[in-house]
């Protein structure tokens, strides 16, 4: 599993925090538990005022790497936040994303064509996200059709069908489960990426809602997640569905996980 760690996004209060007060040691701290926890790439979102954002991006960046050798996924709306980060960084990173909406596919598209990143598709456009299947594969056509005629290689794009939340439809955990397989039965060598957290919003008991909804999104596809790496029940959820899955080859990732002490119970101190 291709794990993008979540946790360093400005959205969140106390990331918001350390970006205004510039605590770098704070920045470095969840960069470093996200490595230590098993994550492929790191995502970095300032998610502060456009005028400000590329400055905030920079100074994350530069910390980031200061703790943690992985490639960043470099996460904004803002193209020029986008540019300012991939002129920060030491190796090629994903950019996180481009829409159907025209204003990333002309501020954003360009940047990962340019730089030749892996990159995050997302499954909307100006009208909102799609309620249907093929509404979503509509966009997701369109969407790889720019990123290969552009050069990027199938491998390197990672398709986000997208969550609405359980509580507003009652199917809409199988719409994502059918764009998922959809997707991969059409284009086979992308990625599926996604997160959790939407499809619980609203109800309770959302932890395990959250576990329930990822281990049947990898059996419908799902080869990457957007996810806090250090949340021990959910990835011991992923890394079991991929193994019984026939995904991991000897159960070895899942082993050496168990070993690590990064699934299962809490190791004693």
């Amino acid at each position: 599993m291709i794990i993008i760690g979540e946790k360093l996004n400005g959205t969140r209060k106390a990331v918001a925090a350390a970006i205004r007060e510039r605590d770098a040691e704070f920045i470095k701290n969840l960069a470093k538990e996200q490595d230590e926890g098993g994550s492929t790439f790191l995502d970095v979102n300032a998610g502060t005022a456009p005028d400000r954002e590329p400055e905030d991006m920079v100074w994350m960046v530069n910390l980031i790497q200061e703790v943690s050798d992985l490639p960043l996924c470099l996460d904004s709306a803002n193209p020029a936040a986008i540019k300012a980060g991939l002129g920060a960084v030491n190796k090629t990173p994903m950019i996180n994303s481009v829409s159907g909406e025209q204003a990333r596919i002309d501020g954003v598209l360009p940047l990962a064509l340019e730089h030749k990143t892996d990159l995050i598709l997302l499954a909307l456009n100006d009208k909102g996200i799609p309620a249907t299947v093929e509404g979503r594969m509509e966009i997701i056509r369109q969407l790889i059709g720019m990123a290969r005629d552009g050069g990027l290689e199938d491998e390197k794009l990672y398709i986000d069908p997208l969550v609405i939340a359980i509580s507003t439809g009652t199917n809409n955990a199988m719409v994502t489960y059918d764009t998922i397989k959809t997707i991969t039965q059409e284009f086979p060598k992308v990625h599926i990426t996604g997160g959790a957290s939407n499809i619980s919003f609203g109800m309770p008991l959302r932890p395990l809602i959250n576990r329930y909804f990822m281990a049947m999104a990898v059996q419908a596809g799902l080869d990457s997640a957007i996810i806090n790496p250090n949340d021990r029940e959910l990835k011991g959820a992923i890394m079991t569905s991929e193994m019984l899955m026939g995904r991991d080859k000897f159960c070895m990732s899942f082993n050496k996980a168990f070993r690590a002490g990064l699934i299962g119970p809490k190791p004693e101190k």
